[in-house]
């Protein structure tokens, strides 16, 4: 087996922490950073929970330098955060000192600005510069432009799997050596359209989520963003990098059964790990924990631990999923993962699976509840979306 794509540098920005250190304290301490709304007016917001980042638009802008006429989204505001944190995390000061590309996922994109200042576009012309930063790829640019960053730029949104074909893309990349080091991950914030179009859905939890929990009453959703630096073997040597974890193997399938929902057997689910441990060359019985997709609804659960229970049968990882501290952040959510999936690879410890009471019967997959010390070596992590997008990423220590 290869090493894989070396990770050289994180950034994290989410409900439980504005940094990785945060982020990795708030997780040893089983603090969630699940709450009502605030930052947003809506009918909802004493009905329903979400990991809200309790810093607004404007003091996320100061800690940026931005100028008050910016028109950065919430979504754009949060990855660049956390992209700077990750470059800085690498050592990076030259951005451009190789072959250097970004790759952003995100699914939410400008939305708040649009449904903000959308009805107002053509009375007030100061407003259009807001509806300008609605597409998916304005947040990428942005970063990009702050970044420096020269070469390829790309966008991807592929639901709720969409940081982990970001970070899958970059790591093939660099494989095929189109690239020498790329920044990956993904960002959403919080926004109107989502609470509305998720509680349409009605698979939104009134209460803290309780993910695997034959009692499960549905998602927290929360806001976040997330980035890794991948290099190559010659970039790491060239500088002498600390790498802390490799991209091993990744894999992504298409379930084919439901705009919304996985199919029951979770067949889509169970290709993208099987595929994943063969990127890897690993077999099921490597892996050491699994950081589960785990939204605590009814029929991802449910799919996901059939998936689960097809490729590992009983002789389970550890498993926890990591959503009831930061809510389902959509398109971050595989990327706030990856970075819990190389914090626990560096500390050789699996996170707990927050609420859980009573496994679910039919699958009996019982997710860690403390925290606990493990020996690591491998760590995959689940990441399934709307549309059938399923994906798997394989985090390896060497």
């Amino acid at each position: 087996m290869g090493k894989g794509v070396a990770i050289t540098g994180m950034g994290i920005i989410s409900s439980i922490g504005n940094t990785v250190e945060e982020n990795y304290q708030s997780l040893l301490q089983k603090t969630p950073g699940i709450s009502k709304i605030e930052g947003i007016s809506t009918i909802h917001k004493d009905h329903i929970k979400v990991g809200e980042i309790k810093i607004s638009n404007e003091d996320l802008s100061d800690l940026l330098n931005l100028p008050s006429s910016n028109n950065y989204s919430r979504t754009a505001l949060l990855a660049e955060i956390a992209a700077k944190e990750a470059l800085k995390s690498a050592g990076i000061t030259d951005v451009n000192s190789c072959n250097t590309g970004l790759i952003s996922a995100t699914s939410v994109g400008g939305m708040d600005l649009t449904e903000k200042y959308f009805y107002s576009l053509f009375e007030e012309e100061k407003n259009r510069k807001y509806i300008e930063s609605h597409s998916a790829g304005n947040s990428s640019t942005k970063i990009a432009n702050s970044l420096g960053i020269t070469g390829f730029v790309s966008t991807i949104s592929t639901a709720c799997s969409s940081a982990a074909n970001s970070i899958m893309l970059g790591a093939r990349m660099i494989k095929a050596g189109k690239l020498d080091r790329v920044i990956v991950g993904g960002a959403d914030c919080l926004s109107k359209f989502t609470i509305n179009g998720f509680k349409t859905l009605m698979i939104l939890s009134e209460t803290n989520c309780k993910p695997f929990d034959a009692n499960r009453t549905g998602l927290n959703l929360g806001e976040a963003a997330a980035f890794l630096v991948l290099e190559s073997d010659a970039c790491v040597k060239a500088d002498n990098k600390k790498v802390l974890g490799y991209v091993s193997g990744y894999a992504n399938a298409n379930d084919a059964f439901h705009q919304t929902a996985s199919s029951v057997d979770g067949e889509g689910a169970t290709l993208a790990m099987k595929k994943a441990l063969k990127v890897a060359g690993l077999c099921s019985g490597d892996i050491d924990y699994i950081n589960a997709h785990g939204t605590a609804t009814e029929n991802n659960d449910a799919s996901e631990s059939q998936a689960i229970r097809r490729v590992f049968g009983d002789n389970l990882p550890k498993v926890s999923s990591t959503k009831a501290y930061t809510g389902h952040t959509l398109a971050a959510a595989a990327a706030i993962e990856a970075v819990y999936s190389v914090m626990a690879l560096q500390n050789n410890l699996v996170f707990p699976n927050l609420n859980f009471e009573t496994p679910i019967k039919e699958t009996n997959i019982i997710p860690e509840t403390e925290l606990l010390q493990k020996d690591l070596h491998h760590v995959l992590s689940n990441s399934f979306g709307f549309g059938g997008n399923c994906s798997t990423l394989i985090f390896s220590k060497e």
